[in-house]
This record gives structure tokens, sequence and C-alpha cells, in this order.
């Protein structure tokens, strides 16, 4: 027989609200807010950017050129070689020309300086633009922002016009202009401002697209998720309604599709899996009547052994341990049969861990062969007879496959309320390919184990045992050899009928 159980129930899920953040309606809602948002800014940006050029551009250009003619017809009046009182006066005559503009003008010759009011040194200036206009026969412009206010800078150069082709030349007279651009800053700010107010406006119907669009692909997505869970919980008869011819109805189609056949698969794999359960516990209990008849056949031939000699003794020696081993075998899997047909119950008792251990130990024989640590007062509720059976599996397997000493230890969990029994050895230790398979059905670890008389279901019965508990069990090897067997109780099952 090789079925390991019935087909369990999945436990129900637990939603969390959570979950609902990180669902398909949430990213289609951001994913259709970002491309609005996206698109929105990345329109804004440049239109802003084209605007913001073409305004400063054409500030700049009118500045430029205002400048330009405004010393051009000043320095008509000025001698080669002017004084501080010319240059005090001609700084005057440019301010006071284009004072609605609110311009401030420096003006430089050799070590003497004169500024207009609001303008106090040329400290302000960049080395840069100082360093060009005093070096090139061109005007030369930046912009300076300092804080929120935005300043445009020009420097221009007064030259002399050479004869025929020759080139101009730099006069030593240099004319800074600094004005501030209040009136573009405003409408560059106007220009932020209709971005902004144009952004919300589309994020908003973006939204609202996104919750429409989701409502109507969630509708079936979310069919199919409450049926997929039905499933996971044993209804395999459920089926979506299909509608329309799109993509989601293929899905609707294909759903039905599988959950037919796996409706069919898994009847009959219960159909077969409940036949197989009913002979093994059948013929288990059939052969029990036989059984009983044998064994108490080789156990009269086996006190004749004495007797007997030669091939004669030894067909009785044999006989009488595969009698043994075929009861064993029985008794295994009338157990095994019960657990698969969960008429497996625990009979609770309030027992000292310690006591009931070392009892299993001496009803087999094993005080000299097992060292023990086991402090007194660990109590718990368990089924005596359930307990005895898992500690004999785990003691007598060390016994038969591992080597000496054995070593049975109690203890309290540390992490909860619960008691952990180890078993352990100093043998050669569990291959690590065996270790994940330990706990199934007739296997067996290695060939030597094979021809053993063990039944191959020792282990499969203790971890049913323990599960029965609530409890757990897991195999490992030792760092320094040997293997380790530790089993996990809680000190009280949960869910268990107590009786009283």
């Amino acid at each position: 027989m090789t079925s390991q159980g019935h087909i369990p129930k999945t436990a129900p899920r637990k939603r969390s609200r959570s979950r609902s953040l990180g669902g398909l309606r949430a990213r289609l809602l951001f994913s259709f807010v970002l491309v609005a948002a996206l698109s929105a800014l990345g329109t804004g940006a440049l239109t802003f950017q084209q605007a913001r050029t073409g305004v400063l551009q054409q500030s700049q250009d009118t500045v430029v050129n205002q400048f330009r003619q405004s010393v051009d017809a000043a320095v008509l009046e000025l001698p080669s070689a002017p004084g501080q009182e010319e240059l005090d006066s001609l700084v005057a005559r440019l301010a006071g020309e284009h004072r609605t503009q609110q311009w401030n003008v420096l003006a430089t010759y050799g070590d003497l300086r004169a500024a207009s009011s609001g303008l106090a040194s040329v400290d302000g200036l960049t080395s840069e633009l100082r360093a060009s206009v005093e070096t090139r026969p061109v005007a030369v412009f930046q912009r300076v922002r300092t804080g929120n206010h935005s300043s445009l800078v020009v420097g221009l150069p007064v030259t002399y016009a050479g004869d025929g082709y020759t080139a101009r030349t730099l006069s030593g007279l240099t004319l800074y202009l600094i004005v501030p651009q209040k009136s573009e800053q405003a409408y560059v700010d106007a220009l932020v401002t209709a971005v902004e107010r144009a952004t919300l406006p589309a994020l908003g119907l973006a939204a609202l697209l996104a919750l429409l669009l989701a409502r109507g692909v969630l509708r079936p997505v979310r069919a199919l998720s409450k049926a997929t869970r039905r499933m996971a919980d044993g209804h395999f008869d459920v089926r979506l309604r299909v509608e329309g011819t799109d993509e989601l109805a293929d899905l609707a189609r294909a759903f039905n599709d599988t959950a037919a056949a796996l409706e069919e698969s898994v009847t009959e794999l219960r159909r077969m899996e409940a036949g197989a359960r009913r002979f093994a516990a059948d013929i288990s209990h059939e052969l029990r009547t036989p059984l009983a008849a044998m064994t108490a056949v080789t156990d009269v031939l086996a006190e004749e052994t004495p007797g007997l000699v030669g091939d004669t003794a030894d067909a009785v020696h044999l006989i009488t341990e595969e009698t043994l081993r075929l009861a064993r075998l029985v008794d295994d899997l009338m157990e095994i049969s019960r657990f698969d047909a969960h008429a497996a119950e625990l009979n609770l008792d309030d027992l000292d861990l310690a006591e009931s251990l070392r009892r299993t130990l001496a009803i087999r024989g094993w005080p000299d062969d097992v060292l023990t640590d086991l402090p007194d007062g660990i109590r718990a509720r368990v089924d005596p007879r359930r307990l005895d059976v898992v500690v004999a599996n785990l003691v007598g397997n060390a016994l038969r496959h591992g080597g000496q000493p054995v070593t049975l230890t109690l203890r309290r969990a540390p992490d909860e309320p619960g008691v952990l029994i180890e078993v352990s050895d100093h043998g050669p230790g569990i291959p690590e390919s065996a270790l994940p398979h330990l706990f199934e059905r007739f296997y067996k670890a290695g060939p030597a184990r094979s021809r053993s008389e063990s039944s191959g279901l020792g282990l499969a019965i203790t971890a049913e045992n323990v599960h029965l508990h609530g409890g757990h069990i897991h195999a490992a090897n030792r760092p320094g050899g040997g293997a380790v067997f530790t089993v996990e109780l809680p000190l009280r099952p949960h869910g268990k009928d107590e009786p009283t």
C-alpha cells in the first residue's frame, strides 16, 4: 500500500487588510495616476521650459539693445579720458533715463568707479564677467539669482572704431547694468501655477478612469479568486460563469475545464485511496486470527527447539522469527489504518513524564543500555500508551541502528509551554539524503536496514502519535557523529477531548 493518508482540506485563509493595499486595484490606480502625473508633468515641464526660455530671451535682448543704444548716445559727450565727475554724470544719466525699469549702473575707468544708487561696488559681479568685459570688445550678460529674486547683469565695454578693416579697440571704459527681472519672474511663477492647476485635474481624471477600469477587470478576477479558495477548501464542484469572448472569458472557461478535470481526478483518487485503506484494514484484520494460531504453533515449536538438530532446528528458528515479524507488521498496519480512518483518539492523563519514560525503559529491559537525563517534576497531559510507543520506537531504533551510548533526555521547551524529549546515539548517523524521508511509510535508510526485521512503519507511527498530541518531531545528525531525534510536545494538547 503506497497511500500516505487522506486528502486534507486546507484551513481557511485569513485575508488581511494590508494585502488589499498591494492588490490589482491598487496597482491599476497607481499605474494610471503615475502615467497621468508623468504625462502632465512632462508636458507642463516642456511647456514651461519653452515659455520661460522665450520670455527670458526676449527680455534679455530688449535690455541689451536698450543699454547699448543708451551707452552709445551718452559716451559721445565724454572725453577720451573721463574723470570721476564725468563717470558720475554718465551713471546718473543712464539710471535716470530708465528709472521705471529700475536700472542700476556701474562705470569703471582705470581706478575710477561710479555707481548709481542701489549698487555700491563692483564686487557683486562675478570675476568671469568682469574678465570677459575687460578683455573682449563685445557685450556680455548673465542671469544672477539671489534668494528668491533674479537679475540680469550686462557688461558692455566702450570701444573705438578702427580705420578700414581694423578691429575695434577697447577704450578702458566699461559699464555694467543690473536689472531686476520682477515681471519676468512673475510670469514664470504664473506658468508654474498653471501647470500645477492642470496637473491636479489630470490626476483626478486618471484615478477615476483607473477605478472604473479596475471595477470591470476585477469583478471576474474576484470571482476567480473566490472559486480557487473554495477549491482549496475541497469544493471541487465550483464553476465560474462565462461572459463575453475576451481574455477573461477564456480564463473562466479554462478554469472550469481544469476544475472539472481536477474534480474527476480527485474523486477517482479518493475512491482508490478509500479502497486501499479498506483493503489494508480488512486484510490486516483477517490475518490476525491465522497469525494468532501460527504464533501459538511457533511457540510450541520453539519449546522443542533444544531437542532438534541440523536443518530442522534452523527451519523452526526461522519460521518463529518470521511469524513474529509478520505479527508486528500486521499490528503496525492496523495502527496505520486507524490513523488513516481518523479513528485514533487520545486518552489523556496527567503524568510525571520522567516516571513514564523510566517505566518504558524498564518494561523492555533497557535501563542498563540507555543513559538518561530525566528530571522529576515535569508533568503534562499525554496519552500514556502512545507516549510509550513513541519513546520505545525511538530508543529501540537507536539501539538497533546507532552506536552506544544511547541517551534519553527530557527537558522543558525554551520558547513556549511544552517539553522536549530527545533520543541520541553515537553511531554513524543518518545519510543526508535520507533525512527528509525518515518518517515516510515503509522507508528504510540504507540496504542494511531494508534487510532488518523492522516493518518500515515504526517512525511513521511515531510521527502520527506525536502529531496527534499536537507536537512535532524531527531528526538530525550530531556534529560529533550519531543521530538525534527530538520530540516536542505541548503540556496540554489544544482542541483535544479530555476524559474526566
